[in-house]
This record gives structure tokens, C-alpha cells and sequence, in this order.
């Protein structure tokens, strides 16, 4: 193998575990967007109760 050979392959692996990094954080922040959206329903809805 070539220098230049070893070198494209190091590139597109290490591409490759950056762009599946970021779809693991990418899907990470989601869920804890829902979490907050959840949370904030839930403490709107004993709010809620606690008025009636």
C-alpha cells in the first residue's frame, strides 16, 4: 500500500466515526428535548389541578 492509499482510508475512517458521533449527539440532544417537553407539560398540568 501506498502512502496516499493509507492515507484516504485514514480519512474516510476517521470521517466516518465523525459523522457517527454526531448522529449519536444529534439523537441525544432530541431526547432530552422531548424529556423537557414532558417535563414542562407534566408541571403545567399540576399547575393546572392545583388552580381548580
Amino acid at each position: 500500500m501506498t502512502a496516499k492509499t493509507v492515507t484516504v482510508i485514514a480519512a474516510l475512517f476517521a470521517t466516518t466515526v465523525s459523522l457517527s458521533s454526531c448522529g449519536n449527539t444529534i439523537r441525544g440532544m432530541g431526547q432530552d428535548t422531548a424529556n423537557t417537553v414532558n417535563a414542562t407539560q407534566a408541571a403545567g398540568h399540576k399547575v393546572a389541578k392545583a388552580a381548580n
